[in-house]
């Protein structure tokens, strides 16, 4: 299996550090003052230390979740549901120093420590920030799961927090992204087969797994609900195919396909710059990490699409001995490429 040979996972777990790390203190800077305190966006150094923040933190939680659940059984909302509230909690807890951890996320949490509620009761349904996708892609690394499984994981670790439909859709097509980078597919395959799954999944709803979460909506039914969501990725994946193919890779994605402060759009960000180098990955991070945007969460992203197309071996090994949690997220990559839960 390519994915094995390449170590797709260790690749992908690897290069979202790095990319979060780099991205770090770029975050709240146009690119203007990035320039002037960093100098050329081409060149853009590692920190020293190459500290993660609540994107990478959380991103361990949801591996964390996975190997809970797979040590009970195979994967199912229950199994699942438990260990993600409980490693959410968790992380909650934890000192977050310059991490920054985003509000919703904060929010949500705090009320999913009463378990005498369900967690469809602290989902925040207004919100689609990126929170939902920044921290999803070890669903898409994760063996032996089916269409079904990754699907429905991906939106149920997304829900948690962030209920807003096009939260789960977009951190559903994130985790699809990864998964289909990982087996192989080519960069300039990849949007048309986003759009592809997009249009099939826009009426599933993942009932056993969502519960009645979209009774908290104005929609009618849990497929209006969904489908509103994968209505809108679909729209901004069409500015995505635009783009690749236009857009001057000196110039700030963002500027083509939005900030990335929210679910949609930091999928939308993080590929384009990605599918500008593909076969380039540090200049793929340190383009997502030189924007307007939410740059670490950007960078965060683009380095799990190109770590899980390139594999292990796209980064330098002087930066991977560097990167907060490094040992953690390589243990968790050893064991995925593997095939092992």
């Amino acid at each position: 299996m390519r994915g094995m040979t390449k170590r797709a996972a260790t690749g992908a777990l690897i290069g979202l550090a790095l990319g979060d790390a780099l991205g770090r203190p770029t975050e709240f800077l146009d690119t203007d003052r990035i320039r002037q305190r960093y100098g050329p966006w081409r060149e853009l150094p590692l920190p020293e230390p190459a500290t993660v923040t609540d994107d990478t933190d959380m991103t361990i939680a949801v591996a964390r979740a996975l190997r809970t659940a797979a040590s009970r059984g195979r994967l199912a909302p229950l199994r699942l549901t438990r260990p993600l509230r409980e490693e959410f909690v968790e992380w909650a807890h934890r000192p977050q120093g310059l991490r920054a951890p985003g509000r919703t996320c904060l929010k949500a949490v705090a009320l999913l420590t009463r378990e005498d509620r369900p967690w469809q009761d602290a989902s925040q349904l207004d919100s689609k920030g990126c929170g939902a996708t920044m921290r999803v892609a070890p669903i898409g690394l994760f063996p032996g799961l089916s269409d079904t499984e990754r699907s429905a994981a991906a939106q149920l670790q997304a829900a948690l927090t962030h209920g807003h439909p096009t939260a789960l859709a977009a951190a559903d097509l994130t985790a699809r992204a990864v998964y289909l980078l990982a087996q192989g597919t080519r960069p300039a395959e990849l949007v048309a087969r986003l759009v592809s799954y997009a249009q099939g999944q826009r009426r599933v709803y993942h009932e056993r797994w969502l519960g009645t979460l979209w009774l908290g909506t104005p929609h009618r039914s849990g497929e209006d609900y969904v489908e509103s969501g994968w209505d809108e990725c679909l729209k901004i994946l069409a500015r995505l195919d635009a783009a690749q193919h236009e857009a001057d890779p000196e110039s700030d994605p963002c500027l083509r396909t939005g900030e990335g402060w929210i679910a949609e759009e930091a999928l939308a960000t993080a590929l384009l710059a990605f599918l500008l180098f593909p076969e380039e990955p540090l200049t793929a991070l340190r383009r997502a990490a030189c924007t307007v945007g939410d740059s670490d969460s950007l960078a965060c992203l683009t380095g799990a699409f190109a770590g899980a197309y390139l594999g292990a071996g796209a980064w330098p090994d002087a930066w991977a001995a560097r990167v907060e949690f490094g040992d953690e997220l390589r243990d968790f990559g050893a064991q995925w490429d593997q095939g092992l839960l």
